[in-house]
């Protein structure tokens, strides 16, 4: 009686050969001779009782039975090699792949890393910042630094730290010919926004921050817009204008005088950091640990305070 399934090989060498469209393109993917391909596939044929190819001097062309089974085994073989690196990522062996929003990595976590390398050095870890939202299931990340609004029903997330924002900018600011001494004098000044939509949704803009420090008559519509506060912050360091930003990414910067809070003024945000995997993956020894010490290092930050929690 024949098999309920046909042999693995054969699978493999038919969808490598119907997604490159060749044998010879195949044979070179899984690293065995054209020949080796194309008795694959007739055993394949065979096992089934229909061709899946049609066969012309220099070409290969699916039939329909062929294009109609070739999408179910791509998918597969994409769960499995998705299973394989699964199994895989609970080896502590393996890096810890974490992937954070640019300035969040850059600003604050890359600066702490050694703390935890210190603590687990067994643990090396991966760092990707990226505003692209982590594919879990395909690209190998264990575990994210998320900034939007939540809830993530469908992962296991935790709030890090409210994007409180407010003005900062490059001390030599102060020795301009208008000098910040209240908040109408930033009408002398370029403010520098961020695209809060194109990041990560609606946030506090100038707007809303002039209006409510009672300057709402200043014109805020000109200097330049950029796509993320890592690159209002890196143009209010160079002196390039004052930034409406995120105080908590900032006071390293804050602390060094690298930059200054002209006024006290702080508006709160329904945007949070947020750490985040799948359910699964807080199974995994590197996980729990980065997480433990990540919250405890947001928490202990003398930039947050205790209405932050």
């Amino acid at each position: 009686m024949r098999s309920a399934l046909p042999p693995l090989n054969a699978l493999r060498a038919f969808e490598a050969a119907g997604r490159l469209g060749s044998m010879n393109a195949a044979a070179d993917e899984l690293s065995v001779t054209p020949a080796a391909i194309s008795h694959q596939i007739k055993t394949l044929e065979e096992h089934f009782g229909f061709a899946l190819f049609y066969r012309d001097i220099r070409a290969i062309r699916l039939t329909d039975r062929g294009t109609a089974l070739l999408p179910y085994l791509t998918d597969g073989m994409s769960l499995w090699k998705q299973g394989c690196n699964k199994v895989a990522s609970f080896d502590d062996d393996t890096p810890l792949v974490i992937s954070s929003a640019p300035v969040f990595a850059g600003k604050w976590l890359v600066r702490r890393l050694a703390d935890f390398n210190a603590i687990h050095p067994d643990i090396t870890v991966r760092l990707d910042g990226s505003l692209s939202i982590a594919n879990f299931a395909g690209d190998g990340v264990d575990a994210a630094v998320r900034f939007g609004a939540g809830p993530y029903s469908s992962l296991h997330a935790e709030q890090l730290v409210n994007e409180d924002v407010t003005p900062v900018c490059s001390p030599a600011l102060l020795d301009d010919e208008h000098p910040l001494l209240s908040p109408k004098d930033l009408a002398y000044h370029t403010l520098i926004h961020v695209d809060w939509l194109a990041a990560a949704g609606m946030q506090p803009d100038w707007s809303m921050w002039l209006k409510t420090a009672g300057a709402g008559d200043i014109d805020c519509s000109g200097g330049p817009v950029l796509t993320s506060d890592s690159l209002a912050v890196e143009a209010a360091l160079s002196g390039g204008g004052v930034a409406l930003v995120s105080e908590f990414l900032v006071r390293q910067d804050l602390e060094a005088g690298r930059l200054i809070k002209p006024f006290d003024l702080v508006l709160p945000s329904n945007h949070w950091y947020w750490f985040v995997c799948p359910h699964e993956n807080m199974n995994q020894r590197k996980v729990r640990a980065f997480r433990d010490w990540l919250v405890t290092a947001v928490r202990e930050c003398p930039a947050i305070g205790d209405a932050a929690f």
